[in-house]
């Protein structure tokens, strides 16, 4: 409501000042043969005070004055025939400021109507997430995904290829309990861009292998199901992925497929944070850093935040991130700071260290290297607040969780 009425006092502001200037139209001021006459009169009076100060003489006066004086006859007849022409019709105009009005309301309705989104409320945050979890209860299924996309054309190929494709189908469901041929079909089908055969075989293989899996086998499924539904996440392929996750935590593929479906759930600040952690994991080249690499600064322009590309680490030990410490400059500047200032200095690394990992997450050891240098400042109350963050984090990972607990035992939080 308040946003009609804020539009409608505008319109009718605008029409108003359009109506104002319509209806004074043909009640403009003098017209300009009375100005001409002003000026050629007062160039007659000084000619008069030239000729008394001995400017000119009186045989160039009285030739001024003869043609000023022409001047002032043709200027008085124009006054007399503007005078007595017609002015603008009062009709006219009104007739004007009636169609300029039905016009500008009329087309801002119409203009709004076509690009806005009439009949919405304004989402803030919290409208936004409810909107957002509404959505993700009721979206479409695998198989309405799957329903609405148009006909794969036929694979191309080697004639010789599709035929043994073929011996495999028939193969493989002739032998019903067997894994390894599923398995294979599954493969060979996806090689073909056939995915939704291609899901269905490996479906049947997790069946038969009846719980002797692993994180990996289930990721794979979620993905062949995504890719059969053109890139949509839907939720048989969103509890698969959550399987894998809950598996094994650092599965890349799977985090870069659960943060594409935060994105499509419209919560794209859930995805940034999962995709920035994924960067900081590497390693650099996968397909699933690629992917996110191609997206992460849509998604973070999305989620509001301002995006700065990062460079993928190289492989440590734990095939973490390498932790962000004081550059060479910073060290020797901090070598001719006073107490106060290097502890100011430390302060502020912190801060962006603590602002960095809530807004694009971190890894393990980064979590772990701020609860340490908040204990080491002093500040224990953020520490363990930090600490029990991670902790929610991380629980999934017990490597991960050990070094975080590592940590807090150290800086004497458990204490």
């Amino acid at each position: 409501m308040v946003f009609w009425i804020l539009i409608s006092f505008v319109a009718l502001a605008v029409t108003g000042l359009l109506s104002l200037v319509l209806m004074r139209a043909h009640e403009v001021g003098e017209p300009p043969a009375a100005y001409d006459l002003r000026v050629y009169r007062q160039q007659l009076r000084d000619v008069d005070k030239d000729l008394a100060r001995g400017v000119i003489n009186a045989s160039d006066a009285d030739r001024v004055r003869a043609e000023v004086s022409r001047r002032i006859l043709a200027a008085d007849s124009l006054l007399q025939q503007q005078q007595s022409g017609d002015s603008q019709p009062a009709g006219l105009s009104r007739a004007m400021i009636l169609i300029s009005a039905v016009a500008l309301i009329g087309g801002t309705l119409g203009l709004y109507s076509w690009l806005g989104a009439p009949g919405y409320d304004d989402m803030g945050l919290e409208l936004r997430i409810a909107a957002a979890e509404d959505y993700a209860k009721t979206r479409p299924s695998q198989s309405e995904a799957e329903a609405r996309l148009p006909a794969t054309p036929k694979p191309q190929a080697e004639a010789e290829y599709l035929d043994l494709v073929a011996q495999l189908r028939k193969t493989a469901n002739a032998r019903s309990n067997d894994a390894q041929g599923q398995a294979l079909l599954s493969q060979h089908e996806a090689n073909l861009g056939n995915f939704k055969a291609a899901y269905e075989a490996k479906r049947n293989y997790i069946q038969i292998m009846s719980g002797d899996l692993e994180a990996q086998d289930y990721g794979e499924l979620a993905e062949l199901m995504i890719m059969a539904s053109g890139g949509y996440v839907s939720p048989e392929a969103e509890e698969l992925l959550d399987r894998t996750l809950t598996l094994d935590p650092r599965n890349g593929p799977a985090r870069y497929y659960w943060g594409l479906m935060q994105g499509q759930l419209n919560r794209p600040d859930i995805a940034f944070r999962i995709w920035s952690e994924t960067l900081r994991m590497g390693p650099k080249g996968a397909p699933w850093i690629n992917g996110i690499e191609a997206q992460i600064e849509e998604m973070a322009f999305r989620a509001g935040v301002e995006y700065r590309p990062i460079d993928v680490p190289g492989a440590t030990p734990d095939g973490g991130p390498a932790l962000a410490g004081p550059s060479a400059d910073d060290v020797s500047a901090a070598q001719d700071m006073t107490t106060e200032d290097r502890q100011e200095m430390i302060k502020g690394m912190v801060a962006r260290l603590s602002d960095r990992l809530a807004t694009e997450g971190g890894s393990a050891k980064e979590w772990a290297q701020l609860i340490g240098a908040l204990a080491v400042l002093g500040d224990r109350t953020r520490a363990a607040a930090i600490y029990d963050e991670a902790k929610t984090r991380f629980g999934a990972d017990a490597a991960s969780l050990s070094l975080i607990e590592a940590a807090a035992n150290q800086a004497g939080l458990d204490q």
